[in-house]
């Protein structure tokens, strides 16, 4: 069933493991960056994100992000793409509905995380399962998304909260698009422009950072004729700010399958 140009408004709870932010979504949006972004011009990528993910022992929720479930879970599995994986959740979620996954993001110390994840996300698994070990469905790769090319098509491309100061979102998002194969899926979800979190700071002046349905469908050409557009919404979404504070934000969420 479509939903394009509808918007739906639905409460969630911050739950994302991809997108910015700390866990439970407390300066997800204060932050306005993801991993896998060159976020400091100049700045090696990888050095920055990786001291980042030293700072603390958890930087997302260990969730996997609410709109990819959404839009995700009635799709027959087949190969993923997750562009700026973090530590793990989606791509994990992904392979436990039976997807084999490519993960890609540009810091080391989050793969290593996203790695241990699996790990014990597989020997629960095994304890179940009646043929012993589960064996690993996830291919995790380090690179920087502004340079990072795929070497295959993909059956799903999904990317999550893809937002930096330095960074150009047009550039990744082309590439996830590029990356999709006849009768494939491209979800991307992002933060509305015009409902980000009243505590978010300087990050949150740069426009250009953000993207709506409408910019995002046109930059990526998804009302061409290879396209057929299922999902282009806004769902709004609480959130929990760092001090306890309380608002309600936006998702963009686009969702497209490419046409054979």
């Amino acid at each position: 069933m479509s939903e394009h140009a509808a918007h739906q408004h639905d409460t969630q709870h911050d739950t994302r493991d991809g997108g910015p932010g700390l866990p439970d979504g407390t300066s997800a949006e204060a932050a306005g960056i993801h991993s896998g972004a060159t976020i400091h011009s100049g700045a090696d990528p990888a050095a920055t994100w990786d001291e980042r993910y030293r700072s603390k022992p958890q930087m997302w929720s260990g969730k996997p992000n609410p709109q990819l479930v959404r839009e995700a879970g009635g799709l027959r599995p087949g190969k993923a793409l997750d562009l700026g994986c973090g530590e793990g959740a989606d791509a994990i979620w992904l392979a436990q509905q039976g997807w084999t996954v490519t993960a890609v993001d540009v810091s080391a110390v989050a793969l290593d995380r996203a790695r241990s994840h699996e790990k014990a996300a597989l020997a629960r698994e095994a304890v179940h399962a009646a043929d012993g070990a589960i064996a690993s469905r996830i291919t995790w790769q380090q690179a920087d998304l502004e340079q990072w090319q795929p070497g295959a098509s993909f059956d799903l491309v999904s990317t999550q909260f893809l937002h930096s100061q330095e960074l150009a979102w047009q550039g990744p998002l082309r590439t996830a698009a590029a990356a999709v194969k006849p009768g494939g899926t491209l979800l991307v979800v992002g933060h509305h422009p015009d409902r980000l979190p009243p505590w978010g700071g300087a990050g949150h002046h740069h426009r250009e950072m953000f993207y709506t349905g409408d910019e995002l469908v046109q930059e990526l050409g998804l009302e061409g004729p290879e396209w057929q557009l299922e999902v282009q919404t806004s769902r709004e979404r609480p959130v929990t700010g760092p001090e306890g504070q309380h608002a309600t934000i936006a998702d963009v969420v686009v969702r497209a399958t490419r046409l054979p």
